[in-house]
């Protein structure tokens, strides 16, 4: 082969290396650190990696009077140990002589549950212990499959709970693997345990229900099920029906992925997101309030917040169109409205324990945070009787902020949603960012409902006058980077600087990026501060900030970075050490899962990505964040404005095209635009 031909058969090879390099940088790796994806709408434990275990997580599934916390723990021989901390919200507790006075705040009947309370079974005077775990999954429902055991029973479990019931149930099928008939006894649990508390007498039952004497043919199965559950003494305790309970479950699961689909070539975000509307919706409980949605996370049931629900999750219900979460949704916005008042006086923060004990007052902004989220989730329902009962509340929050602002016009607040945890000073840069983002949302609001032109402009004057004052109170530089301090003496660079852009203030865009994602950024996203003079506070992590941070930078338009920020941060969350949802802190908490943050991950899309904003009860603007390497991203039936449709975005050559389709398939809007272009869209 002479010199001339070798060189031409380089360079194919060189051409075809390249080509694989080019295709193999577009393939989205759906294996994690340990977890991957594994069908639709699941993730599973890579088992048989060998740097897998031993492995330790917990996962908390919600019902709307039960929660329960399953911890599972594999050791490095694929032993599996779990241990249920199952809550049931609305039967209060007493205390005990020893109690401080903050536990009427966390008064929920519960207990925790080991291995010890399995039901025993004998195969030939032998107990039968499971195999080895084979594959965990979850889908919605906690699962377990075991390798045989030694006589050949198959151990497969489930764990869920009753989306109506006080019942938490774990569901056992035994399999005989063997060409031998299997001949089994069984020795059941039965416990019950009475206390009372502030409704009477509470009796928790743990039981299993398997057969005392089961016959299993070779490949033949059975199922049955260890049961927890509680009633008070004027109930019955639930049936134990698994099955039904099961089916209930998945139903929901179910409910929750056939609306507000997101579609992108990336399945790790696809599929986070699924995770995450389950996780927001199920957190929803039975109380004196009516049905309202809680945090959860062993800590926070049976209560709202003006933070969690009234400004994380109430304004991404409509978008859902799931009705119990809607309701929920009123609920919150009703209890809080009932705390107005004509002298403007703080509105209480919180309704804890359904709002049965003393409430705290302290003004940590929360006027703004009710506005913003109530304004947004009335024009987002499209529902105009709704929004007319919603705007007294949205009118008072607002007045009360104006009544706060300083001599040099941002809102004064005693602290921000972190309570006291971190400094904040007297102004805080959140309070101020959120009023001005309910000022435009309301005049948004006050036109679809014919308000008078002298209210809508004096909102808008009223949301002029504050950007400047945001701009010249917050502005500064902060450890080199012309961005915001969080307070007026602060030095160092806080999560919350975010906000701005959250809310369309984009003058310190490209320094305040910069910060959030190259000074505040690590593993576990955006940290609250990294503060040399408190090593304690570097340390600390609340999700929430990570994901507005997301959401602002997407919405303002750095795309590239925020992809690749939030893919690294979606792929730990969903396939890492601590899954399947996003959590709410650390250390507090300990990376608790709680609900609200899981609505926070779907606003990442919704407003950052496709950059929806209502603009009425029936409109909106649509400013697509189409990442360079996707030719498509697509968000299929969107429940908001009283209507059912899908936003399709594609590439088409150097334009993006924005199509709007109806569930009937009528498209409403389609237009090719320029990156980075707004489109009004009206259904």
């Amino acid at each position: 082969m002479n010199k001339k031909h070798m060189i031409r058969i380089s360079l194919v090879l060189l051409f075809f290396l390249v080509q694989f390099s080019l295709v193999a940088q577009d393939i989205v790796n759906t294996s994690g650190k340990h977890w991957s994806i594994s069908g639709d709408r699941e993730i599973t434990f890579d088992i048989d990696k060998k740097e897998n275990v031993p492995y330790t997580d917990n996962i908390e599934m919600s019902g709307k009077r039960v929660a329960g916390i399953v911890e599972y723990s594999i050791d490095d021989k694929g032993k599996l140990s779990l241990n249920r901390k199952v809550f049931f919200p609305q039967l209060h507790e007493f205390k005990t002589s020893e109690s401080t006075w903050f536990h009427d705040y966390r008064a929920y009947l519960k207990g925790e549950y080991a291995d010890d309370l399995l039901p025993k079974l004998y195969i030939k005077n032998e107990q039968f212990v499971p195999g080895a775990v084979k594959t965990i999954s979850i889908n919605g429902i906690l699962n377990f499959v075991h390798q045989p055991s030694k006589n050949g029973l198959k151990l497969s479990r489930s764990l869920f709970p009753s989306m109506d019931e006080r019942l938490f149930t774990e569901k056992w099928t035994i399999k005989n693997t063997t060409d031998a008939v299997m001949e089994i006894r069984t020795g059941n649990t039965s416990l019950e345990f009475n206390d009372y508390g502030a409704k009477g007498k509470y009796s928790r039952h743990i039981r299993t229900n398997a057969p005392e004497n089961i016959t299993l043919k070779p490949g033949e199965d059975i199922s049955f099920s260890l049961n927890i559950m509680a009633k008070t003494s004027e109930e019955e305790f639930p049936k134990e029906a698994t099955e039904t309970t099961l089916s209930n479950r998945k139903a929901f699961v179910g409910l929750m992925a056939e609306a507000l689909q997101l579609e992108t070539p990336n399945p790790v975000l696809n599929t986070l997101f699924e995770f995450s509307k389950i996780r927001a919706s199920e957190s929803i409980f039975e109380s004196e309030l009516g049905l309202i949605h809680s945090p959860g996370g062993g800590r926070y049931y049976v209560g709202i917040w003006a933070n969690d629900q009234a400004e994380y999750i109430n304004p991404f219900f409509p978008y859902l169109g799931y009705d119990i979460g809607n309701e929920s949704a009123m609920n919150t916005f009703r209890a809080f409205a009932k705390e107005t008042n004509p002298e403007y006086n703080k509105i209480r923060y919180s309704f804890e324990i359904e709002g049965l004990v003393k409430p705290f007052l302290k003004d940590r902004g929360d006027a703004a945070m009710i506005a913003y989220g109530a304004a947004h989730y009335a024009m987002a329902l499209g529902d105009t009787k709704i929004a007319n009962e919603l705007w007294p509340l949205i009118e008072w929050c607002l007045e009360y902020c104006n009544r706060q602002l300083n001599e040099e016009g941002v809102v004064m607040s005693e602290t921000d949603e972190m309570e006291g945890r971190i400094e904040t000073g007297n102004a805080n840069l959140s309070t101020s960012s959120l009023y001005y983002g309910a000022l435009h949302h309301a005049r948004d609001l006050a036109k679809s409902l014919k308000k008078s032109k002298a209210l809508q402009n004096k909102y808008k004057a009223q949301a002029s006058k504050l950007r400047k004052a945001i701009e010249s109170y917050f502005g500064a530089n902060v450890e080199g980077l012309d961005t915001y301090k969080y307070y007026k003496e602060h030095k160092y660079l806080r999560h919350w600087i975010c906000l701005p852009l959250v809310v369309g203030i984009n003058e310190r865009k490209d320094a305040t990026v910069e910060a959030l994602f190259d000074r505040l950024w690590t593993d576990n996203g955006v940290h609250v501060e990294k503060n040399s003079d408190n090593e304690a506070i570097s340390k600390i992590f609340w999700d929430r900030g990570t994901l507005y941070a997301l959401r602002g930078t997407f919405a303002s338009g750095e795309t590239k970075k925020s992809l690749e920020k939030l893919e690294q941060f979606s792929n730990e969350r969903l396939l890492g050490n601590r899954v399947p949802y996003v959590v709410e802190a650390f250390p507090e908490g300990n990376m608790a899962h709680l609900s609200a943050e899981s609505a926070l991950y779907c606003r990442v899309f919704t407003e950052g990505v496709f950059g929806i904003m209502p603009k009425g009860l029936n409109s909106f603007t649509c400013t697509p964040r189409l990442p360079e390497n996707w030719n498509y991203m697509y968000l299929n039936n969107i429940k908001a404005f009283e209507e059912s449709f899908s936003i399709k975005i594609d590439r088409v050559g150097s334009k993006i095209r924005v199509k709007v389709i109806k569930s009937n398939g009528g498209v409403v809007f389609s237009k090719k635009i320029n990156e980075g272009n707004t489109v009004q869209v009206t259904l």
